[in-house]
């Protein structure tokens, strides 16, 4: 956790079970005093309005505008926020390797309480990071929940889950896909598009893959 000195403008939210202490979500919460993860009171069993209960708790106290970064249940738990009164204070979402809701019930039945995929656009801008053979998320699937939130899209390429078990440690490019999505929120804050455009020359020029 951040020292209590340092602003709080980045909210870190981990999926099921918690992000472990080698996840890039961890690490990014170390290596960027300024952000800090939502702990949930039940990482194994998650429940939708708990969940969201803890993250607008979180919000409140911090009380000023801030970023999301979710991976997994934590993308489909910050689409979710969006109808939170407090969504207004988001300036914007990323959102890594989100899940697929009926996917993710059939890999873990009985597990996950989080009701239907949130399916309504956005009110503040977002970047979703994908994967061509998340078990997760269909790329199908990834593609039509990007293009319902109103979402930019981006593939790195066959990447797994994005997380541990495919590799995904400490990942610094999780710091520029923000970058990005700040930039680009500052260009034009109502800029998610109606179709979940593609980062095309400013994702080209870092080398990653674009779908």
């Amino acid at each position: 956790m951040p020292s209590l000195d340092i602003p709080v403008d980045t909210l870190i939210l981990p999926g099921l079970n918690g992000s472990a202490s080698d996840h890039w979500q961890r690490h990014w919460a170390r290596d960027n005093p300024e952000s800090r993860v939502v702990e949930q009171f039940d990482w194994n069993c998650p429940d939708r309005q708990s969940w969201l209960v803890q993250l607008e708790r979180q919000v409140d106290i911090i009380g000023k505008d801030i970023w999301l970064v979710g991976h997994s249940l934590g993308c489909v738990l910050a689409a979710q926020f969006a109808e939170s009164p407090l969504a207004s204070r988001i300036r914007g979402a990323l959102l890594v390797a989100p899940c697929d809701l009926d996917t993710t019930e059939t890999l873990h039945p009985c597990v996950v309480r989080f009701g239907a995929m949130p399916a309504k656009r956005l009110p503040f801008p977002s970047l979703v990071v994908g994967s061509l053979n998340d078990p997760y998320m269909p790329v199908d699937r990834l593609r039509q929940s990007a293009k319902a939130w109103g979402s930019d899209l981006v593939d790195i390429g066959n990447a797994g889950h994005i997380n541990i078990a495919s590799g995904f440690g400490r990942w610094t490019a999780g710091y520029d896909f923000l970058e990005l999505l700040k930039a680009r929120a500052e260009r034009d804050p109502f800029a998610a598009t109606q179709d979940g455009r593609l980062f095309t020359a400013a994702v080209a020029s870092m080398g990653l893959a674009l779908n």
